[in-house]
């Protein structure tokens, strides 16, 4: 890594430990930064507090003091879900001092070139796709941000042989100063993080910043079917390479008589993708542009929209089973993202969702219901408002069960060949499950028992 003086002697509170925080605090003390660590948890129960302590750090544990704002503090590094509404943060920003997350120190220490991936949606997917297709290049991807490891952990290890692919948020990006990517990709913006954020404007002045500290030599891959974002790229000074769905793009990445191409170059037919869904499109084309930028094979790149099976619980492929087709869609938390599963298929679809019961409705979902859902399969606390859902879409085809397991078993009962086999819940998992990922763990588990 980079030994950057740039916090050498400098005075550097870390707000909230967790994973990015402990990671900040033990780079900044390896920089001969002058570490003051803050964390709600007691030092008695923080192992990682404790374990800073013993490297040099002052801890201030248990509580927030405004005292640990003072005018001889340099930089706060923050983690990302902390609030610029906190107390601190606010007492930092009034007396100018500089509010960072981990991912500018990852910049500044960082040998190899970066590709920073941001966006509403398709994040983790195109992130992913981006570090496959770049397997066995020259230069050898590493995974961070959001997705694997804390950026500047991986950022050490990093060197002029790397590319580093690095999914970031809106929370990471409002916390950076000069973090420059080589190559940025913004997918897409919908309205999202408002609580955070406090107004969509502000929210979409976040993700434009993955792109404010780059110049004409560097390149920001941008969606051209959605207009804020293409509005929002003007700003930027980095060279424009688009992406769509909808048009032709003769310097950038589209479909093309049927092909997805990418520079002029065709890669291979749309129905050859294995991702379903016209987003999963633009994901790939985003991320066939990224890779072939960073040196990746048209051949591997060819390679990997044909055969990846997607992101774990993300309209992800599980089997093919007697003619039907599973996929785990489990992250699908809402309303919204059960849509936009449903929109990937032209087959017949059953249906497993429900869950915690939230007490919004699924009125929604009735048009998608209507138009390409056979059969509903309904678990947990949502499971009769989800029946009732579909009663009203005039599907024939409705049932109500306890459990995913039960769920499961019964789907496959009231499916035949050619079918689609879709949990994508519209529901959080708190109800049976601590978490969305353990949720589509046990639905995956279910449908391995039918091979």
């Amino acid at each position: 890594m980079k030994m950057t003086a740039k916090y050498k002697n400098k005075k550097v509170l870390v707000l909230g430990l967790a994973k990015s925080g402990t990671a900040a605090a033990k780079l900044l003390l390896e920089l001969e930064a002058n570490v003051i660590v803050n964390d709600q948890k007691p030092l008695e129960e923080n192992i990682a507090a404790q374990s800073l302590q013993d490297l040099g750090a002052e801890v201030v544990c248990g509580s927030h003091p405004l005292t640990l704002i003072s005018d001889d503090l340099d930089y706060v590094v923050k983690n990302p879900g902390i609030p610029y509404t906190n107390p601190l943060v606010s007492a930092a920003m009034e007396k100018a001092i500089p509010v960072l997350t981990e991912v500018e120190l990852a910049y500044h220490i960082c040998e190899a070139d970066i590709i920073g991936i941001t966006g509403s949606n398709g994040k983790t997917t195109t992130t992913t796709y981006i570090y496959e297709m770049l397997k066995g290049s020259e230069k050898d991807p590493l995974l961070a941000g959001n997705i694997g490891e804390v950026a500047c952990e991986v950022a050490q290890k990093a060197t002029e042989k790397n590319v580093l692919v690095t999914e970031l948020s809106s929370f990471q990006l409002m916390g950076i100063d000069e973090f420059k990517p080589k190559i940025s990709l913004l997918l897409n913006l919908v309205e999202a993080h408002i609580d955070y954020h406090g107004t969509m404007d502000a929210y979409v002045h976040a993700k434009g910043n993955i792109f404010k500290n780059q110049t004409s030599n560097d390149y920001i891959i941008y969606n051209a079917d959605d207009k804020k974002v293409s509005k929002l790229v003007e700003l930027g000074q980095a060279t424009l390479i688009p992406f769509s769905t909808k048009g032709e793009m003769k310097h950038g990445a589209c479909i093309e008589n049927g092909y997805l191409t990418v520079f002029g170059k065709r890669l291979l037919p749309v129905e050859e993708m294995s991702l379903p869904g016209e987003h999963n499109v633009a994901n790939g084309l985003a991320a066939a542009a990224a890779a072939h930028l960073a040196g990746a094979s048209e051949e591997k790149i060819r390679q990997v929209l044909k055969s990846f099976s997607g992101v774990a619980h993300r309209l992800q492929y599980v089997d093919k089973i007697n003619g039907r087709t599973f996929y785990n869609n489990s992250k699908a938390t809402n309303v919204p993202a059960t849509i936009t599963a449903l929109k990937a298929f032209e087959q017949p679809i059953v249906l497993i969702a429900g869950g915690l019961d939230r007490g919004l409705s699924f009125d929604d979902l009735i048009p998608y219901f209507k138009k390409k859902v056979k059969c509903v399969v309904s678990y947990g606390e949502t499971a009769q408002k989800l029946v009732e859902t579909a009663k009203k879409a005039n599907i024939e085809l409705v049932h109500c069960e306890k459990t995913l397991e039960n769920a499961v078993k019964k789907a496959y009962v009231n499916s035949e060949e050619g079918d689609i086999i879709l949990l994508s819940p519209a529901c959080a998992s708190w109800d049976q499950y601590r978490t969305f990922e353990e949720r589509g763990e046990h639905f995956v588990n279910e449908v391995k028992k039918f091979s």
